[in-house]
């Protein structure tokens, strides 16, 4: 049974894993334990701009080109190319494939990936809603396969998705994943002219705005402790508590607005660090969205294991706490693109129309 590895560098971590045919994985400690009937590489490359739009066999024309995309992500895709460099030259016989987070977000509609801004923004600069985290979007979609979804994809960093019939339509990341909800330790969506206002006033530096934002903000900033929700929840500090209220409150507005791109609601999933494991950011989230028809079970919602149903019995409206498995996604992508055996077709938890 063939495997394929797969590299998925985040901005502070690089995780390894063998995925073989039938979804399994065995996690990797580095590039020099890779198992034997290891058949390809696939690489998590966070933005793949205006051009990379389906996963790719990378060569050395490919990852010049990569090169020229880290100013879109400086966080993310330069540590994703150091590990692409680093796994071609320790794996050189092996074909590598770059699957992109992004791909999975090109079908949303012109009304939701423009920004009002000039036109030669647009065209010339290609400044535009790109969406992010789309391999953890997808397999949501694939587990939990209804007409109108949200996903909730919330970690170090966080998204909230619309998928219709399985296609992306509306997302809260933008140009870049600093944009939308408030995350671990990203701002998330704030008025511009507060950077602008700090850099004009001379208050601070470009270079240090941009740190505060990326690192410095979200829920560390909010409880100027941790980002941590674990930490928080055990809190009993008037700042902790403000941090989760306003990270449930900006998630649930998130998700009616996703409610608008889809026309209704039909199911919402819960997926990554903070969606599989905090059962009482849940039920903050779906305690205001109870207008919706959401409604959660509160003893499963407090046992919940992913992959399982925390709905109430009773309610239209689905939820669903389902494991992130990125890398299911890009190993199956770079079978199909090699034409290697194809990987077991996925068991949806949830198919029916509520």
């Amino acid at each position: 049974m063939s495997r394929v590895l797969v590299v998925n560098a985040g901005s502070t971590s690089l995780k390894l894993s063998a995925v073989d045919e039938g979804g399994a994985w065995e996690r990797l400690d580095s590039l020099e334990r890779v198992p034997a009937k290891v058949a390809a590489v696939a690489h998590r490359i966070v933005h793949g701009g205006p051009r990379f739009r389906e996963p790719v066999v990378v060569d050395e024309e490919v990852e010049a080109a990569f090169a020229e995309l880290g100013e879109l992500a400086p966080l993310h895709n330069p540590p994703a190319l150091a590990a692409l460099d680093e796994a071609r030259r320790a794996l050189p016989n092996l074909p590598h494939v770059a699957v992109f987070d992004t791909a999975f977000h090109a079908t949303i509609p012109d009304e939701a990936s423009a920004y009002a801004v000039p036109r030669r923004w647009r065209e010339e600069w290609h400044i535009r809603r790109y969406g992010f985290q789309g391999l953890s979007v997808q397999w949501a979609s694939e587990r939990v396969r209804v007409p109108r979804l949200v996903v909730c994809h919330l970690g170090g960093g966080c998204s909230v998705t619309a998928v219709s019939d399985g296609r992306s339509v509306d997302t809260t990341m933008g140009f870049s994943p600093l944009e939308g909800v408030p995350m671990a330790t990203r701002s998330g969506s704030i008025d511009v002219e507060i950077a602008l206002h700090l850099i004009r006033t001379g208050k601070l530096g470009l270079e240090e705005v941009e740190r505060a934002l990326e690192s410095e903000s979200g829920l560390l900033g909010l409880s100027g402790t941790t980002a941590r929700v674990e930490e928080l929840e055990r809190s009993g500090d008037a700042a902790a508590r403000l941090a989760l209220d306003v990270f449930a409150h900006r998630v649930a507005a998130a998700v009616a607005a996703m409610a608008v791109s889809l026309g209704g609601l039909d199911a919402i999933v819960f997926t990554a660090g903070i969606g599989e494991g905090s059962a009482r950011v849940r039920s903050d989230v779906c305690r205001r969205l109870s207008f919706l028809g959401v409604e959660l079970d509160p003893d499963a919602n407090a046992a919940a294991r992913p992959d399982a149903d925390v709905a109430a019995p009773h309610t239209a409206v689905r939820v669903v706490v389902v494991q992130a498995r990125e890398d299911v996604v890009a190993a199956r992508a770079a079978r199909a693109l090699l034409g290697l055996p194809a990987q077991a077709a996925i068991e949806p938890l949830v198919t029916r129309r509520t």
